[in-house]
C-alpha cells in the first residue's frame, strides 16, 4: 500500500508564492524582508512539487525551447512563400534545422540518473503531443511539395538542373516585360506580336528542359524521386505557360509537323502504288485448252489386234 501523501507538501507552492507577496508589498526599503522571502521560496521549490507535477530539466527544456523557435521561423517562411510558390528554395534551411533539433529531442537524455527521458518527457508525456504533431505536419508538407526533387542529394542546396531551370524562368520572365514594355502604352489586348516573336527562344528552351526534367524524375533523376517535379518548378512552368499561350495567346510550332505529314502521305499512297505495281508486272496468263486425243476405233483396236496373233 502506497504510503499517504503529506498534504501539507501541496501547500508548498502557494506559501512560496505567499512568502514573495508579502515581501513584495513590504516595498523596497524592507531589502532583508524581501531577500529572505526569496530564500524561503527557494528552499519550498527545492523541497520538490508533488510527485504528478514533474518539471522538465534544464536541458529538456533548453531543447524544447529550439524546437519551438525552429516550428515559428518554418511556419513563418512557408507562409510568406505560399504565392508565387518558394517553399523549396527558401525553406530548405529552416527544415533541415528543425530536423536537427527534432532529432536532438529524440536521442537526448537527462544528465541526472534520477531523471525521465528527455524524449518521454516532451515526445509521449501527454495525449495532444504537441512536439509529435507539428513534427508530423512539417514532414507531411515537405514530402506533399516533393522538394527533395529540387534539391541535393544532401539537402544542401538547389540540385544544378534545378537551378538552371530558374535561371530561364527568370529570363523568360524578364524578356516578357522587357517586350511588353517596347511595344508601347497603346497595345492592344490580344496584339503580342513582339513577345511571341522575340521570346519564343528563350520560351522554348525552356519548355524543352521542363519536359526534359520530367522524363528524368520519372527514370529516378538526380533525386531518385519518381513522383512530380517540386512544387517550385511546377508552379513556375505553370506560370510561364499561363503567360504564353492565355496571356499572350503565343504558340510554339511543332517540331513534329514534317515527319508526320511525310507519314501520313506514304501511308495514303501505299494502296495507289500496290495497285499500280501489281498492274505493271503482273502477267495476264491465255486460257490453254489442251484437247485429249479421240481414242481410236473399234475397228483399228481389233486389226492390230490380228496382226500380232
Amino acid at each position: 500500500m502506497a504510503p499517504a501523501r503529506c498534504p501539507c507538501r501541496a501547500l508548498l507552492p502557494a506559501l512560496a508564492i505567499a512568502l514573495l507577496g508579502l515581501a513584495a508589498a513590504a516595498g523596497p526599503r524592507q531589502t532583508p524582508a524581501l531577500e529572505l522571502a526569496q530564500e524561503l521560496a527557494e528552499e519550498l521549490w527545492s523541497a520538490g512539487l508533488p510527485g504528478d507535477l514533474p518539471e522538465l530539466e534544464p536541458e529538456c527544456r533548453s531543447l524544447l525551447g529550439a524546437f519551438a523557435e525552429g516550428s515559428a521561423a518554418l511556419t513563418g517562411c512557408l507562409g510568406r512563400r505560399a504565392r508565387p510558390v518558394r517553399l523549396c528554395q527558401g525553406c530548405h534551411g529552416h527544415y533541415r534545422r528543425l530536423l536537427a533539433q527534432y532529432g536532438s529531442i529524440v536521442r537526448a537524455v537527462g544528465n541526472s540518473s534520477e531523471s525521465h527521458n528527455c524524449a518521454k518527457s516532451i515526445l509521449t508525456s501527454d495525449r495532444l503531443q504537441v512536439v509529435v504533431t507539428l513534427s508530423e505536419f512539417f514532414n507531411e508538407t515537405w514530402e506533399a511539395a516533393n522538394c527533395a526533387n529540387c534539391l541535393k542529394n544532401n539537402s544542401e542546396g538547389l540540385s544544378n538542373s534545378t537551378e538552371e531551370f530558374l535561371d530561364l524562368f527568370n529570363k523568360s520572365l524578364t524578356c516578357f516585360e522587357h517586350n511588353l514594355q517596347g511595344q508601347g502604352i497603346d497595345l492592344s489586348p490580344n496584339n503580342y506580336t513582339e513577345v511571341c516573336k522575340n521570346c519564343n527562344e528563350t520560351y522554348t528552351k525552356l519548355n524543352d528542359l521542363y519536359n526534359h526534367l520530367q522524363r528524368m524524375n520519372r527514370q529516378g533523376g538526380e533525386s531518385a524521386h519518381s513522383a512530380h517535379l517540386c512544387i517550385d518548378v511546377e508552379d513556375a512552368m505553370n506560370i510561364t505557360r499561363k503567360l504564353w499561350s492565355r496571356t499572350f495567346n503565343c504558340s510554339l510550332p511543332c517540331s513534329d509537323t514534317v515527319p508526320v505529314i511525310a507519314v501520313s502521305s506514304f501511308i495514303l499512297f501505299l494502296p495507289i502504288v500496290f495497285y499500280l505495281s501489281s498492274f505493271l508486272h503482273s502477267k495476264q496468263k491465255k486460257r490453254i485448252l489442251i484437247l485429249p486425243k479421240r481414242i481410236q476405233s473399234n475397228a483399228n483396236l481389233v486389226n492390230i489386234q490380228e496382226k500380232y496373233s
